[in-house]
């Protein structure tokens, strides 16, 4: 999740994606970030070990890790790490952003430090801030902030891919994310990610309500063909987009919409966003998704109102990374965080409860 070119801490960070994954360019385009030719003499030999054998400064792990993501490609094609390399095939690392071409500048950007050490520190991110320099983002992001939060620290280089950040939220969610101070410490973490040993649980207030309080859904995350913007979801039988799997629970229903927390399996770029919607249930305010629009409720003019001044409460999707847990990669002690709603939510699920009944 760093946009610098050095491979694999590069490429590992594109592999464990939270929900919100990877402020993506608009088109969904794929950017080449490092390119290895084979010469004619090349043996057959697989991917992972020829890149090895081609980029210092990453572990074989790493590479296969990145191939899993989708991250390398031979001869234009997203490979796996047993694709066997032949004689002028052109080796690539393809990633959703293109490279930086300027470095990371330390920024004066209050951040909201929920814990901090030697290796590592939380951060409880508020909604409108991009994670990380990107697409129209060269400033003004989290990125830009640590760089100045860490300023003095002579270990930490913003433009070092080895230390930051371990995985993402999207802009316009809020919530918690662990950075790496050290490269021991990012390796660890986003090994952890990698095996989905973290634990992560968000909350949403999405449209509609449920005839069950819990539930699971399951299905495959890939560009949307009629909307490069977002993520559509595919049959888990199928070879397109990636498997995802996300758990839900009912906390609390308000008629037109219910409050419930969301478990993920596994971390694709805009899950919780796709599989909600793909269930018949978008999330409040998610423009993008279709939760912008008065999905549930009685047509009438004092509930239109109502909602629509719900949507100037909080105007982003009503989503919330609460919780973050992980194994502190020096002493090995579980670590468990959690960030309390920000204003905006707290003031749209206070304005829900006062919704007079019936409203169906």
């Amino acid at each position: 999740m760093t946009d610098e070119d050095t491979l694999l801490p590069n490429a590992e960070d594109e592999l464990e994606l939270d929900d919100e994954g990877l402020e993506s360019a608009p088109d969904g385009t794929l950017y080449e970030h490092r390119r290895v030719v084979a010469d004619k003499g090349q043996t057959l030999l697989r991917v992972d070990k020829f890149l090895m054998e081609h980029l210092r400064d990453t572990s074989r792990a790493r590479i296969q890790r990145a191939a899993e993501a989708g991250c390398i490609h031979v001869n234009d094609r997203p490979v796996k790490s047993n694709y066997r390399v032949k004689p002028f095939d052109v080796v690539t690392l393809m990633l959703d952003h293109p490279r930086m071409e300027t470095e990371v500048t330390a920024e004066d950007i209050p951040l909201d430090v929920v814990y901090e050490d030697d290796d590592l520190l939380v951060v409880n991110k508020p909604a409108g801030l991009v994670v990380h320099p990107g697409v129209g983002n060269h400033s003004g992001t989290l990125v830009n902030a640590l760089a100045w939060h860490l300023r003095d620290n002579p270990r930490y280089n913003p433009n070092d891919p080895s230390v930051g950040l371990c995985h993402r939220i999207d802009k316009d969610t809020s919530g918690l994310l662990v950075i790496a101070k050290t490269p021991e410490a990012k390796t660890d973490l986003c090994h952890q990610f990698f095996v989905k040993s973290t634990r992560r649980h968000y909350n949403a207030l999405v449209w509609g309500s449920f005839d069950a309080q819990e539930g699971r859904i399951e299905g495959n995350i890939g560009r949307d063909p009629r909307d490069r913007q977002r993520m559509a979801v595919f049959p888990p039988e199928s070879e397109v987009g990636k498997p995802a799997v996300t758990h839900w629970r009912v906390l609390e229903a308000f008629g037109p919409v219910t409050w419930v927390e969301c478990v993920l399996e596994t971390g694709r770029t805009h899950q919780i966003r796709a599989h909600m919607r793909h269930i018949g249930h978008p999330l409040f305010a998610d423009e993008r998704y279709g939760g912008m629009e008065i999905l549930r409720g009685q047509p009438t003019a004092k509930y239109k109102a109502f909602v629509q001044n719900a949507f100037a409460l909080c105007p982003r999707q009503a989503l919330h990374a609460r919780t973050l847990g992980f194994r502190h990669p020096r002493s090995q002690e579980d670590m468990f965080f959690e960030a309390a709603l920000p204003e905006d939510l707290t003031l749209l699920i206070e304005k829900w409860k006062t919704l007079p009944s019936p409203s169906l």
